[in-house]
């Protein structure tokens, strides 16, 4: 993260005109970027974090399609220890091959025979792809125990990302909070490594309610594709067409977004030439309905992970004291290369190779079936017979694999079930997602400290925050936002910039979603009250100038100002132009 930060700040040296660079996380590099942008926000500007797992305990839990086993995968095993038994064995490196092997296991029936039948079946188109392909998935890296140990017991295990519990090399606590660029999510529900419930969760425990976000001035958008699987996601040449060009299409228009909560969709047509298109809309969503939509057991199944962790915690400290010894003992360079060449993902490539001396004589065999090939024609009986028999086969392996991934689920939820039940359910109180924020389906947003802050300052403050609660009145409430209409609010923010308050992006977020948590509970009042913020008369006249320079602009008219903000206009010019008569208050004149 340190040495992350040092190449940001060299970029930004380098480019000093440019905005703050974006910065993409993929799978891991997901918290890894989230973790940069938190330790350093000045220096950062939007985060798009791919299949990132942020909340590592969530997960679909039997839902179909998206179960993930991988998320229990550090139980079976009986916590973090088998990581550092690893690292040792490899004379303090860690083989990322096994990673890969964890990986390759989720699917049994693509890693032992559809991925080798596709190539033999497509014998004379296929290869080029397929090396291209596994060249790069078998380029296996290694890792220093101390970094696989971080990332087990404070991510995989221990889940303390979102929490602030984890620390960088300064001391100094990650808090996530301290993000200040718009963030967008993107997950898919075909994901059974990150599913949708670990990629969103932690925006729901470390944030707590909608007006926290807004208060606190930040964008969080979501997008989700439908079934593409973990690695799709990141090499996928039709996602990389579609969605991650979409995405990138979108990092500077989300600057101006007001502060919330985004789903995001993209609508794929075709234009008067018949070329692909794609429409981008984005549409506010609230918090607490995202965390019951994609949690249908209200987070209940995650309470035995907490059991997990504190297993693993034992089995680290009884594994360092009695067997590390002993293992760093007998390993050594020599002893760790073998064990990495006799890795089974590595073995079963070179020993089926001409670096096998018992194959010498393979690659003139391979060159004279290739010289003298005679493909069968497409309707050779054999071939149908040939087809139907890898059906059989695949949907075996995929057989088992369901009745394994089962059997798993229920072995974890039986073990750890019970042991969070018999020593840990009654030694605090249930961490409700929500109950230490005041989220609870029961409980009124307005009892929430954030809430009560915005409204106690409703008569606080200058031609800033007149403007910022202008733009909450007159925003367009439960409709899609389309890409189109951000780029024309970015062109009218640059024509008047001259009425607009010159601050960084992140402090007009912050200053729009405190005025739109005001607007949200006291419209009246915050109409009411417009008058006291711009109670300067050059600040006033210059305010109304704004509004009706806007309202006679082409580009807002053309984007068909509805009634009701037509309606709002009227009574923000009306509390700000009228003279208060005796016997009328400020807030009679603002009501309609």
């Amino acid at each position: 993260c340190a040495a992350e930060q040092q190449f940001v700040k060299r970029l930004r040296t380098l480019h000093p005109d440019s905005p703050k660079p974006a910065l993409v996380g993929n799978c891991q590099g997901g918290w890894a970027a989230m973790m940069i942008a938190a330790s350093d926000p000045d220096d950062t500007g939007p985060i798009v974090i791919n299949g990132a797992p942020m909340s590592y305990w969530s997960g679909a839990w039997s839902e179909g399609q998206g179960d993930n086993p991988m998320r229990y995968a550090g139980g079976i095993l009986g916590g973090s220890w088998l990581a550092s038994f690893a690292a040792d064995l490899g004379a303090g490196k860690f083989d990322g091959a096994h990673l890969v092997q964890n990986f390759e296991s989720l699917n049994p029936a693509n890693t032992l025979w559809d991925k080798y039948y596709h190539l033999f079946h497509n014998v004379d188109t296929e290869p080029p792809r397929f090396l291209d392909f596994e060249r790069w998935w078998g380029d296996y890296y290694l890792m220093n125990r101390e970094e696989i140990e971080w990332i087990t017991h404070n991510l995989f295990i221990g889940n303390k990302l979102w929490s602030g519990d984890v620390r960088g090399s300064s001391g100094k606590a990650f808090d996530l909070r301290e993000i200040r660029s718009p963030i967008i999510l993107f997950a898919s529900l075909g994901d059974n490594i990150t599913p949708p419930q670990q990629a969103f969760n932690w925006v729901a425990d470390l944030y707590g309610s909608t007006e926290e976000i807004k208060a606190r001035g930040q964008v969080i958008v979501g997008l989700m594709h439908q079934d593409i699987g973990h690695l799709g996601i990141f090499v996928s040449g039709k996602v990389a067409k579609k969605e991650h060009t979409q995405i990138v299409s979108v990092l500077e228009a989300i600057e101006s977004f007001a502060p919330g909560l985004y789903g995001m969709s993209i609508t794929e047509r075709k234009d008067a030439n018949g070329e692909t298109e794609y429409e981008v809309e984005f549409r506010e969503h609230r918090l607490e309905e995202i965390a019951a939509h994609f949690n249908r057991f209200e987070r209940e199944d995650e309470k035995p992970f907490e059991a997990v962790a504190q297993l693993s915690e034992f089995n680290q400290r009884a594994y360092e004291l009695f067997a590390q010894p002993i293992v760093q003992a007998m390993s050594n360079e020599t002893t760790a290369r073998l064990f990495r060449e006799f890795h089974p993902l590595r073995l079963q490539r070179w020993a089926f190779s001409d670096l096998n001396p018992w194959l010498a004589w393979l690659p003139s065999a391979a060159s004279a079936v290739k010289t003298h090939r005679q493909p069968a024609e497409a309707d050779n009986p054999w071939r149908a017979i040939e087809q139907s028999g890898s059906q059989m086969i695949s949907a075996s392996l995929d057989y088992y694999r369901e009745m394994r991934d089962a059997g798993t689920e229920a072995t974890f939820f039986t073990i750890y079930g019970n042991l969070f039940s018999l020593y840990l359910a009654d030694a605090k109180p249930a961490a409700e997602s929500g109950a230490k924020s005041g989220t609870g389906p029961d409980s009124d947003p307005r009892d929430l400290p954030f809430v009560k802050e915005a409204l106690a300052s409703i008569r606080e403050g200058g031609y800033t925050e007149a403007i910022a609660r202008a733009a909450a009145l007159l925003s367009r409430k439960g409709e899609p936002l389309p890409l189109s209409r951000l780029v024309t609010r970015k062109e009218l923010a640059q024509a008047y910039a001259s009425y607009l308050p010159d601050l960084p992006a992140d402090q007009w977020r912050r200053i729009r979603g405190e005025q739109e948590i005001i607007v949200s509970f006291e419209q009246d009042e915050a109409i009411a009250t417009l008058p006291v913020l711009v109670a300067d008369r050059k600040d006033r006249a210059r305010f109304i100038t704004l509004l009706d320079e806007l309202l006679k602009d082409e580009r807002v008219q053309s984007t068909g100002p509805t009634e009701a903000q037509r309606a709002m206009f009227d009574r923000i010019r009306q509390a700000l132009t009228a003279k208060p008569t005796p016997g009328r208050s400020v807030a009679a004149l603002a009501r309609p």
